[in-house]
């Protein structure tokens, strides 16, 4: 099984071109990094992982700057957002972003894509709550189309793009992308639509919810298999082996948004796991 990691990295924490060195050197696959533009202080919205929200959140770093660091000084290490709240941007400079840090780091790229739990700040961009998942659905289809090997153009319900010239690609067509959210048949139906898997936060319950994934997935005509990563995961040995025992092959092992030595010391206890 691979091991990654995740890390709310901000201006208080272990700096990424550390991070990344470390972790390819301790064997580690890969780094997935989350993202918030901002926190409004009044904020009606209750944080899903409960209250007060740690102090992390509002002061992450951007993640793909971030990224194009790690990816700079490293060879192997996959990269990946966990999540990219695509709602949130400009489709157009997003699909830029995503396949230049694909290009430049030879195709090392997951894009880990999310609907947001944050009603003020999503709505500081613009973004209606309640057609959120379409928009999401609509920026996805509207990057492909920028991703695509000859100039396609596309018209969606909330954005369009005429057929272009929008190097670099990324190196496979499209990066991979993986969904987040809670399980359920609206969100297995947008995965089989529009992704390559599921990243499930905390890995729960995926053994009831995996059988729906698949015939999701088999209904939308989808040969292969989805993909399926746990996500933010705090690791014990019996909880690993259930996820191969699930058949699968990534897990994403979440560090402390620490200084340095606090990280590297949690890099040494999820040693026994690689």
């Amino acid at each position: 099984m691979r091991i990654a990691t995740t890390i709310f990295l901000t201006d208080e924490t272990i700096r990424p071109v550390r991070l990344a060195h470390e972790l390819e050197q301790r064997g580690f696959d890969g780094l997935y990094l989350p993202e918030h533009t901002h926190i409004p202080v009044s904020r009606d919205t209750p944080a899903p992982m409960g209250e007060p929200l740690p102090r992390a959140y509002g002061r992450t770093l951007d993640a793909f700057v971030a990224l194009g660091q790690a990816a700079a000084v490293t060879e192997r290490l996959r990269l990946g957002t966990g999540i990219t709240l695509v709602a949130q941007h400009d489709p157009i400079g997003l699909a830029k972003q995503i396949a230049t840090l694909d290009h430049l780091s030879g195709g090392r790229f997951t894009l880990g894509v999310g609907h947001g739990w944050n009603v003020e700040e999503a709505a500081d961009h613009g973004v209606e709550w309640a057609t959120r998942r379409a928009l999401v659905s609509d920026h996805l289809a509207l990057m492909r189309a920028l991703w695509a090997g000859e100039p396609t153009g596309y018209e969606g319900r909330f954005g369009s793009v005429r057929a272009s010239f929008a190097h670099p690609k990324p190196v496979g067509g499209a990066p991979r992308i993986l969904l987040g959210g809670a399980a359920g048949p609206g969100l297995f139906a947008q995965i089989a639509a529009a992704a390559d898997g599921w990243l499930p936060v905390g890995g729960r319950g995926l053994t009831e919810a995996l059988p729906a994934l698949r015939r999701a997935w088999a209904e939308a005509g989808r040969a292969d298999a989805p993909q399926v990563v746990p996500y933010a995961v705090r690791p014990t040995p019996g909880k690993l082996a259930h996820y191969q025992e699930l058949g699968l092959t990534e897990v994403v092992l979440q560090l402390p948004a620490a200084n340095e030595a606090e990280v590297l010391r949690t890099l040494d206890d999820y040693a026994q796991f690689l």
